[in-house]
């Protein structure tokens, strides 16, 4: 993985990151953004963008208390979500998807902001 958008983005979705991916590997849940880890290309775009500072690299989370965030996005990404029956895998681009419109039990179970 390259970049990982931290709980610092739940309930907050200013979509700035989106906008500025070059390979459009951000992808909507219900109350944060996702970035795929087989497609994103570690080329920080979306930490320059992002106002809340929740898109960072899993290299400055590793070791961290903070650390859980790399393995909920990854989790997003490779176990299936609450009502799919498979994981979302690597669709090839966020815009045509659209919204996924739920998070993983992890975010989901975070007290609204």
């Amino acid at each position: 993985m390259a970049y990982v958008i931290t709980d610092a983005c739940v309930d907050i979705l200013d979509r700035s990151c989106t906008e500025e991916c070059p390979v459009d590997c951000i992808y909507e849940g219900d109350r944060k953004m996702y970035i795929n880890p087989v497609e994103c290309i570690d080329c920080g775009a979306c930490e320059q963008a992002c106002p809340t500072a929740a898109a960072i690299s899993d290299r400055t989370l590793a070791g961290t208390d903070a650390a859980w965030n790399t393995r909920d996005n990854i989790a997003f990404f490779t176990e299936p979500l609450p009502g799919r029956d498979t994981a979302l895998g690597a669709p090839g681009g966020a815009s045509h998807l659209g919204p996924v419109g739920v998070d993983t039990p992890v975010i989901a179970a975070l007290p609204r902001r």
